[in-house]
């Protein structure tokens, strides 16, 4: 399992399917951003960021949880239409918010003690989602058994999550560089749109290590 063909396979995979991720996913990202925006303009600038948070929990499970059934769902061969995965993902929404809110407070509690601590969190917690959305576990479960699944993986995991958030990070530097605080509210919404958009890639890498550990144990 070489992280490499790892991210070839999954950039394949995005761009071959670009239109239908972005049909299903981007106009939920966009209401998200825009309902960002709202709070910010309507809260003064010494809010806490929690509350952008409560946001992103309301909205993250919805283009997360369908975009975990599309790639299912290709992986079979399938074809399904958006709304009946967008329904689905729905359906989900109560139990994926409570999985998002626990593994969120795991990973920020590990990053407050250093980042080392919060990155382990983040690795061992990298199959939860779709041991959730998949397997139908309830969250605690999904924890465990994600925790157990990614025992003898770490480093591959960590290798092909760092070689997507790095490149993406680069890139809010140089829109950051590119068009300087304050920004326009369009300038925001596009940039923050195409930022949240584009780390969904994350979930494709995983899903394909979810793919590629998960089927020795259904041989065995």
């Amino acid at each position: 399992m070489n992280p490499l063909t790892v991210i070839q396979d999954s950039l394949y995979f995005f761009r071959r399917n670009l239109g239908s991720i972005m049909l299903l996913c981007l106009p939920v990202v966009i209401l998200e951003v825009l309902a960002k925006q709202a709070l910010s303009n309507a809260m003064p600038a010494d809010t806490s960021p929690a509350y952008e948070l409560v946001i992103g929990l309301f909205f993250y499970p919805i283009y997360t949880a369908a975009l975990i059934l599309f790639l299912d769902a290709r992986s079979r061969g399938e074809d399904v239409y958006t709304r009946d995965l967008l329904a689905m993902a729905l359906r989900l929404w109560p139990t994926f918010a409570v999985l998002s809110a626990m593994s969120t407070l795991l990973i920020m509690f590990g990053l407050s003690l250093f980042v080392v601590p919060g990155l382990w969190v983040m690795i061992k917690l990298a199959f939860c989602e779709y041991l959730l959305v998949l397997r139908k576990l309830t969250p605690f479960m999904a924890m465990r058994e994600s925790m157990l699944m990614t025992t003898g993986h770490f480093t591959r995991i960590l290798v092909c999550v760092l070689s997507v958030y790095i490149p993406l990070w680069l890139l809010e530097g140089a829109s950051l560089y590119l068009f300087p605080q304050p920004q326009s509210a369009a300038v925001s919404v596009i940039t923050d749109s195409i930022g949240s958009f584009l780390q969904l890639f994350t979930t494709i890498v995983t899903f394909r290590l979810f793919m590629l550990i998960s089927e020795p144990a259904h041989r065995a």
